[in-house]
């Protein structure tokens, strides 16, 4: 069987490229040909999920329909599996899922399966408003008996300004941001945080973050990797 990775991208553009890049990164490949097949639809005219979540109605049918317009193509053009580098379009991605007949990789649950293996219990979860208020990690993370934290109303602010005001804008981020939430994660007894916006991941791509983070979209690449049928770095491997 020719497996192919169909990538539902372009949320925003910039993320879609670094996710392309840990495919790159993490397949234990030699040769052109032992990379994984890709298709890469970037499609940046897809609306705000987050401004789409919260006004609810007709923004958010609008955001459903481009998605599952987005995820037949890649279907149609003989993706095997589909990765869709955005945390907060997951909220809808159960619904895309029914309408297609190629699995979706569901970049949440992975993440969650990921912590639960590494004995984390108490996660700080950096996010859109739209993925927070959604509760779309609370809800995975509950399921392995894992407590999902959001930030204080004050580091939130900060989160999203890093993401919008920062990465979205094309800048490389405020590291004194990031280290204003991390001190807030630590007060809130976090043993751990999740970068759970792919901007995050962009931003994390510049600027050298402790271990004490984990990637959503980096354990997104690696299960797709997997579903193609090809090895991960030994390095990568968690």
């Amino acid at each position: 069987m020719n497996y192919r990775l169909g990538i539902l991208g372009g949320m925003g553009p910039q993320a879609t490229n670094t996710f392309y890049q840990f495919i790159i990164e993490r397949t234990d490949a030699q040769t052109d040909q032992e990379h994984v097949d890709a298709l890469i639809l970037s499609d940046s005219q897809m609306p705000d999920r987050t401004a789409a979540i919260l006004s609810g109605g007709a923004a958010r049918e609008a955001v459903l329909q481009r998605l599952t317009a987005d995820a037949r193509l890649l279907e149609q053009a003989g993706c095997t599996v589909i990765a869709v580098p955005c945390n907060t379009s997951h909220f809808f991605l159960d619904q895309v899922q029914q309408e297609i007949g190629v699995p979706i990789l569901h970049m949440i649950r992975e993440t969650a399966r990921a912590l639960a293996a590494q004995g984390r219990k108490r996660p700080g979860i950096l996010a859109t408003d739209g993925t927070i208020q959604t509760g779309l990690y609370q809800k995975e993370f509950s399921a392995l008996g894992i407590e999902a934290v959001v930030p204080s109303p004050e580091a939130q602010e900060k989160v999203m300004s890093l993401i919008y005001d920062d990465v979205k804008a094309g800048r490389d981020g405020d590291p004194r941001k990031f280290s204003a939430i991390h001190q807030d994660l630590l007060a809130l007894g976090c043993d751990c945080g999740v970068l759970a916006c792919t901007e995050l991941s962009v931003f994390a791509a510049l600027h050298q973050l402790p271990p004490f983070y984990t990637d959503a979209m980096a354990v997104l690449a690696e299960r797709a990797i997997l579903a193609c049928h090809r090895p991960i770095r030994p390095f990568f491997i968690r």
